[in-house]
């Protein structure tokens, strides 16, 4: 109602980059992340890349009195490392793993193998309902040569469709996580647009920290800096977007970043800049619009370039899969091949020809190998083909539709 006091959330948003056994000071860093979220006492932590349970439940442990409610989101070979850590009680959680989430046989990379997803806590503060999501996308490696972008693009928009079908029955919906795009990707633009979620830093009133408000930034001792030569100050690739859905409006008061180490510390809580948002939302007299295209007035010609891109994707997974499953056709023919030849030793031994038993061994476990590892890499590859069919049959389906009633 009109006259309501404005609520005010403070929302905290961490890559926190804790791969067990792996990262650097991975102990010291969570004790550190730990103490500064009970210091600051925000009212929503989102975290990504909390791959160990251990962790999680450390931090639980510790900031138990300040955070009495909190999710963990379980996917993936290794975890999707998205949790969640609230003032408030979660009334409700739900996940959605992406179809596509990089290469099982990229053990480089390691994506494949987290299930990334986006994970979904429904909270209610002073009677105003909270649709609250962490993600955390396919990393991008090489913005040259981006083998992923296909993957990534699908993840946008099944994210931006995820949202808008959990977001109905919501008063605020606010997005935070590691989406591993520029601002100006057709990943971001899409996903604004598609969902009319803002930017906090761009809609910030006040803002403090990084130039640009970059989250990976050149002077973090755990960047790798070859990554970042094409950009001086740094990347901005760590968000926390939002929208008012009913009759609410949100705005953001205040952004921060942090800028480096941590204070008193020689390091700093993560290899990514943490994002800290205060944002004010008040009832108003009339409902918010809340049509597709509010924060993309360009909507069309982001479909179609996102559509463009996964085409591309498509016509390269359907080439891997025929190689692939070439491949397998000839390991069969191997493999038929020497059976036919083994037979014909075995017919011969009557005339006194030894058979050589290693060979033919070594060989008939060679062909095995290659038979089972291309049909794998087929079937996968298939997979892959018919997932990127559908995103792109869908962003046909919605470029139509924005076409026919823009």
């Amino acid at each position: 109602m009109e006259g309501d006091p404005t609520l005010q959330l403070r929302v905290f948003d961490l890559n926190c980059w804790a791969i067990r056994y792996l990262s650097k000071r991975r102990q010291e860093r969570v004790r550190l992340i730990g103490d500064m979220l009970r210091q600051e006492g925000f009212d929503l932590v989102l975290l990504q890349e909390v791959w160990s349970e251990r962790d999680y439940s450390d931090l639980k442990a510790k900031l138990g009195g300040c955070y009495p409610f909190s999710h963990y989101f379980r996917s993936g070979v290794i975890g999707s490392g998205l949790c969640v850590f609230s003032r408030f009680p979660i009334l409700d959680t739900l996940l959605y793993q992406y179809s596509l989430n990089g290469y099982p046989y990229m053990l480089q990379h390691g994506d494949w193998f987290c299930g990334k997803s986006v994970g979904l806590v429904v909270i209610k503060i002073s009677g105003i309902v909270f649709n609250v999501y962490v993600t955390h996308l396919h990393a991008e490696y090489c913005r040259e040569k981006d083998a992923y972008l296909p993957h990534r693009l699908v993840q946008a928009w099944e994210l931006a469709q995820f949202i808008r079908h959990t977001s109905k029955a919501a008063d605020v919906v606010l997005l935070g996580g590691d989406l591993n795009m520029h601002p100006e990707d057709v990943g971001i633009r899409l996903l604004r647009g598609w969902t009319g979620l803002r930017d906090a830093f761009a809609e910030a009133t006040r803002f403090e920290g990084c130039e640009d408000g970059c989250t990976l930034i050149p002077n973090n001792c755990f960047t790798v800096k070859t990554e970042l030569l094409p950009f001086p100050l740094g990347i901005r690739i760590d968000y926390i977007l939002y929208k008012a859905v009913s009759s609410f409006t949100v705005k953001c008061k205040e952004l921060k970043t942090t800028t480096g180490t941590a204070p008193g510390m020689d390091i700093p809580f993560s290899d990514h800049e943490a994002v800290m948002a205060t944002l004010h939302i008040q009832r108003q007299g009339q409902a918010a619009d809340s049509n597709l295209g509010t924060a993309e007035p360009m909507l069309a010609d982001v479909v179609t370039e996102a559509r463009t891109e996964v085409g591309v994707g498509l016509r390269a997974a359907q080439r891997q899969r025929y190689s692939t499953g070439r491949m397998a056709v000839l390991a069969l023919l191997l493999l038929l091949l020497q059976a036919a030849a083994a037979l014909g030793t075995l017919a011969g031994l009557a005339a006194g020809q030894p058979f050589p038993k290693l060979s033919f061994s070594l060989l008939a476990f060679f062909a095995i190998g290659i038979l089972l590892l291309a049909t794998g890499l087929h079937l996968f590859h298939t997979i892959e083909v018919k997932m990127l069919q559908g995103t792109e049959e869908q962003l046909r389906m919605a470029l139509r539709a924005l076409q026919e009633h823009p």
